[in-house]
């Protein structure tokens, strides 16, 4: 079992985010149980990447020391599976908005999206979406978005380095893909979308690895919680 000064010397969690949960709130949930657990009055524990709370999967949480870790990590390739839904678009490109407008699909074939995905392969012009908390003029973007407020997006390259269908059903496109950095699955959807001269936005998403890091060896944050000492 983990001792307090195992954690403030420095721990790598891997963290199987659920459903809803901001990484904010993970990164909290875990701290307060840490502290509680060691009465330790301060720590410093933080995430290596952002996940949507309606994303799930692999959050890679630093304790103590390997906090100074973190870039590091956020520099390294992600990979993700998941779905996208098509003939509808949605302000976030994805479910967090309702349906906004809605696009013809019957010119589309499994051969068409079969086909498609090779024009995002490679390094790639992305905007990220407006729904998203990249900051302009100190404010999040999604500030703006919520406020109603247009504001200028400027593109940024990111990398697609795969991009695979893995099956087709109905409206609903599973796919995996492995990326840089900064790359958001959300516009990746949008994007799909417009490239089949339709609409897209991203239904299902889960983060499955992050460098060496695999989802198959994290734990959810009950699972974590009940690896700590038990207090009196």
């Amino acid at each position: 079992m983990k001792t307090a000064e195992d954690f403030k010397n420095g721990q790598v969690l891997l963290i199987d985010k659920p459903l809803t949960w901001t990484s904010f709130q993970a990164v909290n949930k875990l701290r307060w149980a840490i502290r509680q657990a060691f009465k330790i009055k301060k720590i410093k524990v933080g995430h290596a990447g952002t996940l949507d709370p309606l994303a799930t999967g692999l959050l890679v949480i630093c304790t103590g020391k390997m906090t100074k870790q973190i870039n590091t990590f956020q520099g390294q390739e992600k990979e993700y599976i998941g779905t996208f839904t098509i003939g509808s678009t949605t302000p976030s490109f994805d479910l967090e908005t309702d349906i906004d407008q809605t696009y013809p699909t019957d010119h589309i074939t499994k051969e068409l999206i079969q086909s498609t995905t090779k024009q995002f392969i490679g390094v790639i012009d992305q905007f990220p979406p407006v729904f998203s908390a990249i900051k302009k003029d100190g404010k999040r973007l999604y500030e703006f978005a919520r406020a109603g407020e247009d504001v200028e997006i400027k593109s940024r390259q990111v990398e697609i380095k795969a991009f695979q269908i893995t099956e087709i059903n109905g409206l609903n496109i599973n796919f995996k893909v492995v990326c840089s950095k900064g790359t958001y699955i959300r516009s990746l959807a949008h994007d799909f979308g417009k490239a089949l001269d339709s609409g897209a936005h991203l239904s299902e998403l889960r983060r499955t690895r992050i460098g060496d890091f695999k989802v198959e060896k994290a734990v959810t944050p009950e699972e974590f919680l009940q690896e700590l000492p038990l207090q009196p």
